[in-house]
């Protein structure tokens, strides 16, 4: 009888605790829960609030903590934002090699369905390679997407051997349709004896095959709505101010007809399209080359990257508030 007792008397407090937990769960958590997607032939977190209708819909490049922050951002404001990963989860490719846009092109086509969203208002976001393919996505679908933002962004498409752990066989970084998007070849990046590396050096090198550079820029003039480009002037990661440029003079040659955009921020490096919220510095990072960890810098300093940030995000939202 006693046992029994104190048996009840457990589950009655477990009951309470789990009930409790929720309670404050949802008084404390003010954000926007994800829906999580793994269907349709595709992986995202979902963010939107359940009262949205037929609003403005982002889709962000890549996914990860930086797609579910901003999806939650987006999802506050009353869109909603897809935080959308293409690699390295079960069941998607481990490197970002011969990607095919086929894999996006099923995301938009579920998104558009959605209740919540404006299938004419579908915006793509990325940040650096990130930018590169919703740039190049923006341009390959213009019918499902109205518009571009894209932070520290490339002018042509780059080759699948840009990045150390790639494979060494010289591929495509994206496929449509079993055709390789056209892009510029480049040699693996090399170490050397000291223990810093110079990535920005590197891009540099590769913008100057004149040979390949045409036939990989990106086809910006075709993309269906307007287009925002943020980029640090001291970025050391890649030349991402010279490529925002190039952007613009192929925008003007082909008489776009779209809003555009090219901010570029002094004292500011590679990481402006992190969280604007977070003044934490991160001044360098780390890449393994061959077995051998060298450091590299963002470039920027704390002052100019948080105000970069923080102005970004704002013109951000009123880029939005146009769609």
């Amino acid at each position: 009888m006693i046992k029994n007792r104190k048996y009840i008397i457990g589950i009655g407090i477990l009951i309470i605790l789990i009930v409790g937990y929720f309670i404050a769960d949802s008084i404390l958590f003010s954000g926007v829960k994800p829906r999580s997607i793994n269907e349709n032939g595709f992986q995202a977190n979902y963010f939107v609030k359940t009262d949205t209708k037929k609003k403005v819909s982002i889709v962000l490049i890549g996914g990860g903590p930086w797609g579910d922050y901003w999806g939650q951002q987006f999802a506050n404001s009353g869109y909603s934002g897809l935080s959308l990963p293409y690699t390295q989860r079960e069941g998607l490719p481990k490197l970002p090699e011969e990607i095919n846009l086929e894999y996006f092109e099923k995301a938009l086509a579920w998104l558009k369905k959605q209740p919540e969203v404006d299938p004419n208002k579908i915006i793509v976001i990325g940040a650096s390679r990130n930018a590169e393919l919703a740039l190049v996505l923006a341009s390959i679908f213009p019918e499902s997407i109205s518009g571009v933002v894209a932070y520290a962004p490339s002018a042509v498409s780059w080759s699948n051997t840009v990045l150390p752990y790639n494979s060494n066989e010289l591929k495509s970084s994206w496929k449509y349709k079993g055709v390789d998007i056209p892009y510029v070849p480049m040699n693996k990046i090399t170490g050397n004896e000291s223990n810093k590396i110079k990535m920005v050096e590197y891009w540099k090198k590769g913008l100057q095959k004149t040979d390949f550079i045409e036939q990989a820029a990106i086809k910006v003039e075709k993309i269906n709505g307007p287009i925002l480009l943020f980029s640090g002037h001291d970025d050391q990661v890649w030349p991402s101010s010279i490529m925002a440029d190039m952007i613009e003079k192929r925008l003007e040659a082909n008489s776009f007809k779209y809003s555009f955009q090219n901010i570029k921020y002094e004292n500011a490096g590679h990481l402006i399209s992190s969280n604007p919220d977070d003044n934490t510095s991160y001044r360098t990072g780390t890449i393994n080359i061959s077995g051998k960890n060298y450091e590299y810098e963002f470039g920027g300093n704390d002052d100019g990257d948080f105000k970069a940030k923080r102005d970004a995000k704002t013109k951000l939202m009123e880029f939005l508030e146009k769609i």
